[in-house]
């Protein structure tokens, strides 16, 4: 099922994810559902903030962006082939910088035409659980660190917004506040009490 994206504005994208305790039907839907949205907006990850649920959960699907913006991938210490882990499942994930940063370009499904080039890490190591609830560990670089860091983020309330240059927000303000308002005039109206039967 395609669920509804969060968008900026929306008090859910500040929230820190709490940690999954168990692969229950509940959460293993929930990973379908996800993929299936971010596919359906052509987007490379998504994290449950984005679909309205505060938990360490994250899916991510690199492939599509793979001919312009590689990826690298070292599992047990030998590289790989990125899309050997996609699609990927990222539960309780624990990310680690181990590059130097790096400016690349970044959007975000919940903020929609709103880009900017965002520093980080030219390389992570991950620590998680997939989908399967079982522990995997990799090395990764490319635009899968980047996307990873990104989805990591969201589940602690951050926003690639808050990595921005200042100079940078500050040319994207007009739009950000846009964005802003529009959600919350959206909110209300999804919130507006029913009236009364006569």
């Amino acid at each position: 099922m395609i669920l509804r994206i969060t968008q900026y504005g929306e008090p859910i994208l500040r929230q820190r994810g709490a940690r999954i305790t168990a692969l229950t039907p509940e959460i293993e839907q929930l990973i379908t559902d996800m993929f299936d949205t971010m596919e359906s907006a052509n987007g490379i990850g998504l994290a449950a903030q984005q679909v309205g649920h505060a938990l360490q959960l994250a899916v991510l699907d690199v492939r599509p962006a793979a001919p312009d913006r590689p990826s690298t991938l070292t599992l047990n210490g030998a590289p790989a082939d990125p899309a050997s882990l996609m699609p990927m499942v990222l539960i309780n994930p624990v990310v680690t910088p181990i590059g130097k940063p790096v400016l690349g370009p970044e959007g975000c499904l919940s903020f929609p035409e709103i880009f900017a080039d965002i520093a980080r890490a030219e390389s992570v190591e991950v620590s998680a659980l997939n989908a399967k609830f079982e522990p995997i560990k990799f090395q990764c670089g490319g635009l899968l660190a980047r996307a990873v860091q990104h989805e990591a983020d969201h589940l602690q309330g951050i926003l690639f917004i808050d990595r921005m240059t200042a100079a940078k927000k500050a040319e994207l303000q007009e739009e950000l506040d846009t964005l802003h308002s529009e959600t919350r005039l959206a909110m209300k109206g999804r919130h507006k009490p029913k009236a009364p039967k006569a």
